[in-house]
């Protein structure tokens, strides 16, 4: 079934964390997530395979920072085309019959001119060949996400849509403020929002940057302003640092999903989770929303 027309009949149900996952396994701060699809793919693979057994309709590729500006920053020296094919391949492997792959994108590691160095050319020429690589491999649609800078975010879909014709969702992430939710340059929902369908994104919406229950109202908003379908990927709650030095995600999978299934009453049509979030939250979901 084309992507879309799942969306418009039942709606989806996206992966959790990579990254968080990851960590348990033993990347490091230093380490660029985007070259274990070459030096660990079994470890990618594994966890793709486990976000679809627990009832996920959609995985995103591991290739957030696999843009060739942020991996130059990040000093990895492997292929740029050949990490990204890779992402791709690891989670065709894993999607099987009826499973969808999302070619994620994100950061480039610095931001636009005149706050950074990179021209808004620049970054849109870096996720054109990041794209490029991902279109190649046949993603089934682009995620742009966890984007704070609506320009970066507009450079990005600009670069998608200059080698392909797939859908493109775009989701950013916003702060609660006592004047409502903002990106931290100040971009307001309805215009941002409104903005990125004026450009042709197929799905809008928010991730990060806040856990379940504050991603409620933010929700809300969204779904108001714009008549394109919806996409929602909290936290896993606020991160916390232990004594050793641990960074954890306080709310359950139970509560997760309950405020998932909120925002799903809400007309929200895409869910999933973001940091701290598990193949076993996403598997609480699933049962949450079937259960009704």
């Amino acid at each position: 079934m084309d992507i879309m027309e799942k969306i418009n009949k039942e709606g989806l149900i996206f992966d959790g964390a990579m990254g968080s996952m990851l960590i348990s396994q033993g990347l490091e701060g230093a380490q660029a997530p985007e070259a274990w699809n070459l030096t660990r793919p079994e470890v990618i693979r594994e966890i793709h395979e486990a976000y679809f057994e627990a009832g996920a309709h959609v995985v995103t590729t591991n290739t957030f920072g696999g843009s060739a500006l942020k991996l130059k920053k990040m000093g990895v020296d492997l292929s740029m085309d050949d990490i990204n094919r890779a992402g791709v391949k690891l989670a065709r492997a894993a999607a099987g019959q009826g499973g969808y792959v999302a070619g994620d994108m994100g950061s480039l590691g610095e931001m636009l001119a005149p706050m950074g160095p990179v021209s808004p050319k620049e970054a849109q020429d870096s996720f054109a060949g990041q794209a490029q690589a991902l279109e190649d491999e046949g993603v089934d649609l682009f995620l742009i996400e966890t984007i704070f800078d609506l320009n970066l975010g507009l450079a990005a879909v600009k670069g998608v849509k200059s080698v392909s014709s797939r859908p493109v969702f775009c989701s950013l992430t916003f702060k609660q403020t006592p004047k409502g939710f903002f990106t931290i340059f100040g971009n307001n929902v309805a215009n941002s929002m409104k903005t990125l369908v004026d450009e042709g994104v197929s799905v809008v919406g928010a991730n990060c940057s806040m856990g379940s229950d504050a991603m409620v109202e933010l929700a809300r908003e969204i779904r108001s302003c714009v008549e394109v379908p919806v996409m929602i990927q909290p936290n896993a709650g606020m991160p916390q640092t232990t004594g050793d030095n641990q960074v954890v995600y306080p709310e359950d999978d139970q509560f997760f999903a309950g405020n998932i299934k909120k925002i799903k009453d809400l007309g929200v049509e895409i869910v999933g989770g973001c940091c701290g979030t598990m193949p076993s939250t996403i598997r609480e979901v699933k049962n949450c929303l079937t259960a009704g």
